[in-house]
C-alpha cells in the first residue's frame, strides 16, 4: 500500500493539531492514514487505499458508512435548519423511540455526546440520592470528564489519571474490580449510606471487549437496591447495538438510569441520559439539578437518531447476531489451527482476540494480554486492507453492511497475520 499523501497530511496536521490528531486513540505509529471518504463496510484513504472498516467511528456506525435512509433525510434537515435554541417536535418523537425500546426509560433528555450524558447522570444521581460518592469500574471508561478520569490508589479510592485533575475531583470516586461480587460487597459495606451511584459499562467496551460473567448484573441490580443506590448503566457503547433495547434488554437486568450516545445520533454527535420519571424531571427546569447545553437535541442530530431507528429493526439484529457468530467461530477455527492459546471474547456484534492463554474477564486480566503484539498484527491486518482500533484496549464492530465476502477476507487477512506473528 502507498500512504504518501497521508504522510504527508499528518506532517502538516501536527503544526496545528496536538498529535496531529483530536482525539489520542486514533494516533498510531509512524502516523494514521488520513480518509476521503466512506461507504458502506469499507473506508477509502487519500491514497486510494481501501479498507473493511471494523472500527466504525468506534461504534456509531451499526448500519454502515453513508446509509441511504440516514442521508436522504439529513439534506431534508439540513434545507429545514441546522440549530434552532427552541425545542422542535422530532425531539418528542426520538424521545418516544427511545422510551418504546428501553426497559428503564420514562423520560429522556438529550445532550450533546456520551461524556455529557455520564457526567449528567452522575451529577443526577448526586443530587437525587444526597450523597457523593460514585462506585465505577476498573478500567472503564465514561468520558473524558474529571470525576472518572481516575486510576487505582490506596483503598481503591480514585486518583487522577491525568494532570490538569484535581485530586479533589476524584477522591469521592471508588474503583472496583468488574465481575467480582465480593469487592463490589466489601465496598459498599464500607461506605454505607454514602454511594450516590455505581456505574457501569454492562459489557465493558474500553479494555476490549469483556461482557460480565453469569447473573454478575442480576448481583449488581440486587445489591444496590438493597442499598438505596443508583445503578447507572452506561450505553455509549452497547446502547441499540446488542438488541433494539441495548444490554438492559439483552440481559434483562433494569437500571435506574442509562446513558446512550453513538449510535443513537445516526451518525451525528449526541449523548442521553433516560430513566425512571421521578429521577430524570429533577433536571431543570422541572427540577433543581443543572444541566444545559447549546446544542442539545440538536436537530440534525435528533434527525439521524430518528432515520437510524427506522433501519434498527429485528431482522437487522438477528442478522448481525449471524455475522457475529460466523466471524467469531472463524476466528477461533485459526487459532485452533495455528495452535495459539489466545483469548476469543465477544458479544453479539462486538469483539476482540487478547494475545494472551488467561481468560479475561476484568481489567488486571485484560493488562496481561501482549499489546505490542497486538499492534504488530494490526499493522498486518491494515497492510492486508482491513482496519480495526490500534489498541488491544478497544473493541471491533460490526455493522449491517458487512457481507459474508468482508468477513471471509478479513479471516484470510486474521490467518496471514497470526502465522506472520
Amino acid at each position: 500500500m502507498n500512504f504518501d499523501k497521508s504522510k504527508k497530511l499528518y506532517e502538516e496536521s501536527v503544526n496545528f493539531l496536538p498529535g496531529g490528531v483530536d482525539s489520542p486513540i486514533r494516533a498510531f505509529k509512524p502516523y494514521p492514514f488520513f480518509v476521503e471518504k466512506a461507504k458502506g463496510s469499507k473506508l477509502f484513504d487519500v491514497d486510494g487505499n481501501e479498507y473493511i472498516d471494523y472500527c466504525l467511528g468506534y461504534g456509531p456506525i451499526i448500519f454502515g458508512h453513508a446509509n441511504e435512509t440516514i442521508i436522504k433525510e439529513s439534506i431534508e434537515q439540513i434545507e429545514l435548519g441546522t440549530a434552532y435554541g427552541v425545542p422542535s417536535e422530532k425531539e418528542i418523537i426520538l424521545a418516544k423511540e427511545v422510551i418504546n425500546r428501553v426497559p428503564c426509560a420514562e423520560m429522556v433528555r438529550f445532550c450533546n455526546s456520551g461524556t455529557e450524558a455520564t457526567m449528567s447522570a452522575i451529577r443526577l444521581a448526586r443530587g437525587v440520592t444526597k450523597r457523593n460518592k460514585i462506585i465505577k469500574f476498573e478500567g472503564a471508561y465514561h468520558g473524558a470528564h474529571d470525576a472518572v478520569l481516575v486510576k487505582s490508589g490506596s483503598g481503591m479510592a480514585g486518583k487522577p489519571d491525568s494532570p490538569g485533575v484535581p485530586e479533589d475531583a476524584t477522591k469521592n470516586t471508588i474503583l472496583v474490580p468488574f465481575n467480582d461480587k465480593e469487592a463490589m460487597t466489601k465496598i459498599i459495606n464500607e461506605n454505607k449510606n454514602e454511594i450516590a451511584c455505581v456505574i457501569i459499562e454492562p459489557i465493558m467496551g474500553n479494555i476490549g471487549c469483556v461482557p460480565p460473567r453469569d447473573d454478575y448484573l442480576k448481583f449488581l441490580r440486587e445489591i444496590t437496591e438493597s442499598n438505596n443506590i443508583l445503578l447507572i448503566f452506561d450505553e455509549v457503547i452497547t446502547g441499540f447495538r446488542l438488541s433494539k433495547g441495548g444490554a438492559q434488554e439483552y440481559y434483562n437486568i433494569v437500571p435506574d438510569l442509562v446513558t446512550f450516545g453513538k449510535i443513537l445520533g445516526g451518525g451525528f454527535p449526541i449523548g442521553a441520559i433516560a430513566g425512571k420519571k421521578e429521577y430524570i424531571e429533577q433536571f431543570a427546569p422541572s427540577g433543581s439539578i443543572y444541566q444545559a447545553g447549546t446544542f442539545s437535541g440538536n436537530p440534525m442530530s435528533i434527525n439521524g437518531g430518528i432515520a437510524a431507528f427506522k433501519v434498527l429493526n429485528d431482522k437487522f439484529y438477528k442478522d448481525l447476531h449471524d455475522k457475529g457468530e460466523y466471524l467469531r467461530n472463524g476466528m477461533s477455527n485459526i487459532l485452533d489451527d495455528l495452535k495459539l492459546d489466545f483469548q476469543i471474547n465477544g458479544a453479539e456484534s462486538m469483539t476482540q482476540v487478547y494475545f494472551t492463554e488467561h481468560e479475561v474477564y476484568d481489567y488486571e486480566t485484560a493488562k496481561l494480554s501482549d499489546s505490542e503484539g497486538f499492534l504488530k498484527y494490526f499493522h498486518k491486518l491494515l497492510e492486508n486492507g482491513v482496519f480495526i482500533a490500534p489498541s488491544q484496549f478497544e473493541c471491533c464492530f460490526l455493522s449491517g453492511e458487512h457481507s459474508k465476502e468482508d468477513i471471509d477476507k478479513t479471516l484470510e487477512a486474521m490467518e496471514i497475520a497470526f502465522k506472520e506473528l
